[in-house]
């Protein structure tokens, strides 16, 4: 067990697992064991990000871009039917088959769609974030606010509150741990489908690099991408998180 004051133990054992992995990754390159045109070496793909930062980082800010669009509308969208549809039963009632027939397609499954609807561009990724970023936001925003305890709300009614000062006052505030998880969940979920969507339906992005390095064997710049794709992933949750704790202090 870990306890409080042993950061510089954690932070050590948070940095060994990758340092191993390098380095039997390394060594089992130079043993000549894998064919490096299958896996080339760590220092090969390091080498990728010294000789083409530029291209690397233009591909990166597209990314984050369409992530940023897409997530955003899938937020406001996703808790603002969240929380109408926690609140009221009929609204539930009436969009809730509609949502668990959709909800189990996977974001993938729209590409064909969004091609014939958007075309290939950033239209097309929009959609396919949002599809995949609304979801887990609208469902956790659902249970949040269905779950706040009920003597809140009745003590609420009993002062006289009406229906607006309840959600804000009493409904949103009790469920913004379910919500911040769902949030946290979608951008998760819409940074990976907008690599899938710029795989097929775009001409630029990380996916774009990744699926046109492919196409000539360039492996090192594919595990460049998926590495750019993994540390943009955690500094976007991690950033999060650190929202998540400033914003949910009162916990």
């Amino acid at each position: 067990m870990i306890r409080n004051g042993d950061e510089r133990l954690e932070i050590l054992l948070k940095v060994s697992a990758p340092v191993a992995v390098l380095a039997i990754w390394q060594a089992v390159s130079g043993l000549g064991l894998i064919n490096p045109v299958l896996l080339p070496p760590p220092s090969q793909v390091f080498s990728v990000f010294v000789e083409m930062p530029g291209e690397i980082l233009k591909h990166a800010m597209t990314s984050l871009y369409r992530v940023a669009v897409g997530y955003s509308i899938a937020a406001v969208a996703g808790v603002s039917l969240g929380v109408l549809m926690g609140t009221y039963r009929t609204a539930h009632a009436a969009m809730d088959l509609l949502i668990e027939v959709i909800r189990p397609i996977p974001p993938i499954a729209w590409i064909p769609l969004a091609i014939v609807w958007f075309g290939i561009g950033d239209p097309s990724a929009f959609f396919i974030i949002f599809v995949g970023s609304f979801f887990p936001i609208l469902i956790n925003t659902i249970s949040g606010i269905r779950g706040v305890d009920r003597i809140y709300i009745e003590a609420a009614l009993n002062l006289g509150a009406d229906d607006t000062a309840l959600i804000r006052h009493v409904l949103v505030p009790g469920a913004l741990p379910s919500i911040f998880t769902g949030l946290r969940v979608g951008l998760g979920v819409g940074w990976m489908c907008v690599v899938a969507a710029e795989m097929i339906a775009a001409k630029s992005g990380l996916g774009y690099m990744i699926i046109e390095a492919q196409r000539i064997l360039a492996t090192d710049q594919v595990i460049a991408g998926m590495i750019t794709i993994g540390l943009l992933g955690l500094v976007m949750d991690r950033g999060f998180r650190y929202l998540e704790r400033r914003a949910l202090a009162w916990r």
